[in-house]
């Protein structure tokens, strides 16, 4: 029988926040200032207001408005603070430490992102893409399958669940040269954010092993892509524009300890990998994944699927000697499955925009403005899930 707790609605077997999760997030009800939280069934509870009351000991960290500082405090107090909820929370716990139901609270970004990096590591999405832009033959660059590609982002323009997206302006590529206007390709991309835990000094690598224990833990991530103005800067040098103006994550941090009991193999290897990213266990997780526009479900995947681990990528981060901070943000890639309808981006589905597909009475190959898209994920255990909520957007019209 799965753990049980005293708030009824935690026990629903569909329930995204069980005994078993305890995610962390920033919530506010009505005028009051930002704090820390745990969500649990369709309760919150008030970490700020636990700590005050003398239920737990994080030196004093819950009240500030981001998790910044508590997860500055490091792996053994994480551990300490969820073995306390657990026994709080657990049916033979305390009913009166401090929630506040969810529906009156209002979420905010659960971290200060101090840097953000975008991966590439869906060996399907990789593929897919490559063959549009490449052709077949070249689709996956030679180093790809030797070690994780990624670019830097932008940490101003990572936003919580919720919040509109404006379609941006942008160079596109005419037939006489560029042309300025709002981006008529506009994307989606389903991944997975880890949320970095520890700092490292300048010059410093760290082993898979040692970023595992660095991780804090994950949320969902909409990686937002204009994908006509991609096509037009994207060489020599990759992305820039077409990326840097959203990615939404979900408000809620499911915990690495949360998700350790669904560890999964990836992606098989097409050759062995150097010894500095090698794993001495599954860095992969049993995730299933999804994602909506306007309420219809387009694509089922998995995380499994993916080929590189984040403790893979956060150890590559690092082996050049580049510093990592608490709140630096890793986006996996977009997480795609082998067949059409388990790809996380519409340029995928819709093969760069040569075959529609239909959502409620239309059809769709890129966002269209007022489009709703949600990503959604858990991880399926014996009687209950370990969820991250929905994580979600709307596109509005561009500021021309």
């Amino acid at each position: 029988m799965p753990l049980k707790s005293w708030i009824e609605t935690a026990n629903a077997p569909d329930c995204d926040f069980p005994i078993q999760n305890l995610p962390y997030g920033v919530f506010s009800i009505g005028g009051d200032a930002p704090r820390c939280g745990v969500a649990i069934g369709d309760r919150i509870v008030d970490l700020a207001a636990a700590e005050a009351q003398g239920y737990l000991d994080a030196g004093g960290s819950f009240s500030a408005p981001q998790l910044n500082d508590f997860i500055a405090l490091g792996i053994v107090k994480w551990t300490e603070i969820r073995g306390v909820l657990t026994a709080l929370l657990a049916q033979d716990g305390d009913q009166n430490i401090p929630t506040v139901a969810m529906a009156d609270a209002t979420m905010h970004m659960p971290i200060r992102v101090t840097e953000y990096t975008d991966f590439y590591a869906s060996k399907n999405h990789a593929f897919n893409v490559g063959v549009l832009f490449r052709g077949p033959e070249n689709a996956l660059p030679a180093q790809w399958t030797h070690m994780p590609i990624g670019y830097n982002g932008r940490a101003s323009s990572v936003v919580v669940s919720g919040t509109d997206i404006i379609r941006p302006m942008g160079q596109l590529k005419g037939e006489d040269g560029p042309l300025w206007s709002a981006c008529k390709r506009l994307d989606l991309e389903l991944e997975l954010g880890a949320v970095v835990g520890a700092n490292t000094a300048m010059g410093e690598r760290i082993s898979v092993e040692q970023a595992e224990q660095m991780i804090f833990g994950y949320v969902l991530l909409n990686d937002w892509s204009a994908r006509d103005i991609q096509a037009w800067e994207y060489q020599p040098l990759g992305p820039f524009q077409a990326k840097a103006f959203a990615t939404t994550i979900s408000p809620w941090i499911v915990t690495q300890a949360a998700l350790e009991p669904f560890r999964s193999e990836g992606a098989p290897r097409v050759n062995p990998l150097l010894p500095y990213l090698q794993e001495s266990r599954p860095g992969f997780y049993d995730l299933n994944l999804s994602w909506s526009l306007n309420g219809d479900v387009l694509s089922r995947t998995n995380y499994n699927v993916m080929y590189y681990s984040s403790a893979q990528q956060l150890a590559h981060h690092t082996s050049s000697g580049c510093p990592m901070r608490v709140g630096d943000l890793l986006g996996s890639g977009t997480i795609s499955g082998p067949t059409p309808d388990s790809t996380g981006a519409l340029l995928e589905m819709t093969e760069g925009g040569k075959k529609p597909v239909k959502v409620g009475d239309g059809e769709r190959t890129f966002l269209q403005d007022g489009d709703i898209v949600t990503l959604d994920g858990y991880a399926q255990g014996d009687g209950y899930r370990v969820g991250f909520g929905p994580c979600t957007g709307t596109i509005v019209s561009a500021k021309e």
